[in-house]
C-alpha cells in the first residue's frame, strides 16, 4: 500500500480535496484512502474521463494528413519518454544521464497524461517486488484484465506517490514539483498543439489543418492511445505471449506490444533481468526505445546503458560461461 498515513475526511473535506487534486495531486495526501477494497473514484477520474470524451470532437473536427502524422510523432516521441525514462531510467536507473537531461524528459513525460515521473516509478518498483502476487496493484491473475489495464489507478488507494520506494530521485525539488502538479505539463501540450494548428492554418493553408484539428488529433487522440498503449504492458503482457524464463510471475513475450510501445513487449525478458536497458535481448526482438537511448549514448547525453550479459541471457552461470 502507499506509504501514507491516512486520516479520515469528513465528507465534505473529502470533495473539496478530490477537485483540488485535479490541480494538486499531493494535496491532503494524508486524507487519502489508502487500505480497504480498492474502488474507482469517480470525480477524481473526470480529467482522465474528459480526455478520452475529447476524442469525439473527430467527428466536428475532421481529419487532415498533417494532422494524424503529429499525432503519431507525438505518440512516439512520448512513448520513448515513458519506455526510456519513466521506466528503464526512473524505474529501474539502468543508465545514468545529467540533472538536466534528466528534467528534459521529465516534462516530456509528464506531458502524456501519466502522472509524474515519482509517482510512476514509485508504483513500477512495486509491481517488480510484487508481481502476480495480491500485493502487486496491477495483476491481471487477481484483479482482472480491466482492473490491470486501467482500474488500479483509478483507484483514491493508489493515487498517493509511493515516496519511500523513490527517495533516490524523490529528492529533486523538480521532480517532486512536476509530480505534484502533474497536471500543468498536458495542459501546456494541449495548448501548444491548438497553437501549432492555429499558425498552419495561419501560414499554411494549403496543408488544411486548424487549430481544433490539431488540438483532437495531435493531443488527445494521441495521448488517448499512448495511455491505452502503456497500459497493455500491465494487462495483455501478463496474459498473451511466450515465456521464455521462469519469473515466477505471468510475464510474457509480445512482438505485437513490443511494436506498439516501442520495445516494452519484451516483459518476459524484463522480469527476468530488469537491470538491463535493453529488453529485446536478441538482435531479432525489436527495441526501438534502446536504440533511441544509443543514439543519445553517442551524442554523450546518456551513459553507462547496462546490456545483458550472455551467461544470463542463456541461463548460465560465470564459470559456465567463460568454459565456452
Amino acid at each position: 500500500m502507499s506509504d501514507v498515513r491516512t486520516l479520515r475526511p469528513t465528507k465534505v473535506q473529502h470533495l473539496w480535496l478530490t477537485f483540488v487534486r485535479w490541480f494538486d495531486s499531493w494535496a491532503g495526501l494524508e486524507y487519502m484512502k489508502t487500505d480497504g477494497t480498492p474502488k474507482m473514484d469517480w470525480f477524481r477520474c473526470i480529467p482522465l474521463i474528459a480526455v478520452h470524451a475529447m476524442c469525439l470532437g473527430v467527428i466536428w473536427v475532421g481529419v487532415s494528413w498533417v494532422a494524424v502524422t503529429v499525432a503519431v510523432a507525438f505518440y512516439v516521441v512520448r512513448m520513448f519518454a515513458i519506455t526510456g525514462w519513466y521506466h528503464r531510467y526512473f524505474s529501474h536507473r539502468s543508465f545514468k544521464t545529467t540533472r538536466a537531461c534528466q528534467f528534459a524528459f521529465a516534462v516530456l513525460g509528464g506531458s502524456c497524461a501519466q502522472r509524474g515521473p515519482l509517482w510512476w516509478a514509485g508504483h513500477h518498483r512495486h509491481h517488480h517486488i510484487a508481481s502476480d502476487t495480491k500485493d502487486d496493484v496491477h495483476s491481471p491473475r487477481h484483479g482482472g484484465f480491466l482492473w490491470s489495464h486501467m482500474g488500479w489507478f483509478t483507484s483514491q488507494t493508489h493515487f498517493p506517490p509511493r515516496l519511500k520506494g523513490i527517495a533516490d530521485f524523490a529528492k529533486y525539488p523538480e521532480l517532486r514539483f512536476l509530480d505534484r502538479f502533474d497536471i500543468l505539463v498536458p495542459t501546456i501540450a494541449g495548448f501548444g498543439m491548438f497553437g501549432l494548428g492555429k499558425l498552419l492554418e495561419i501560414y499554411a493553408p494549403e496543408l488544411g489543418t486548424n487549430g481544433p484539428q490539431m488540438l483532437i488529433w495531435g493531443f488527445f487522440i494521441s495521448t488517448v492511445a499512448l495511455i491505452h498503449g502503456t497500459c497493455t504492458i500491465n494487462s495483455l503482457s501478463h496474459v498473451y505471449g511466450s515465456q521464455r524464463y521462469d519469473t515466477g510471475d505471468d510475464s510474457r513475450n509480445n512482438f505485437i506490444l513490443a511494436l506498439i510501445t516501442l520495445g516494452e513487449g519484451w516483459h518476459n525478458n524484463h522480469h527476468y533481468y530488469p537491470a538491463s536497458t535493453r529488453q529485446g535481448f536478441y538482435w531479432w526482438e525489436i527495441d526501438i526505445t534502446y536504440y533511441g537511448l544509443k543514439v543519445m549514448e553517442w551524442l554523450g547525453l546518456v551513459w553507462d546503458i547496462k546490456d545483458v550479459p550472455i551467461y544470463v541471457r542463456e541461463q548460465k552461470s560465470k564459470q559456465e560461461a567463460l568454459a565456452v
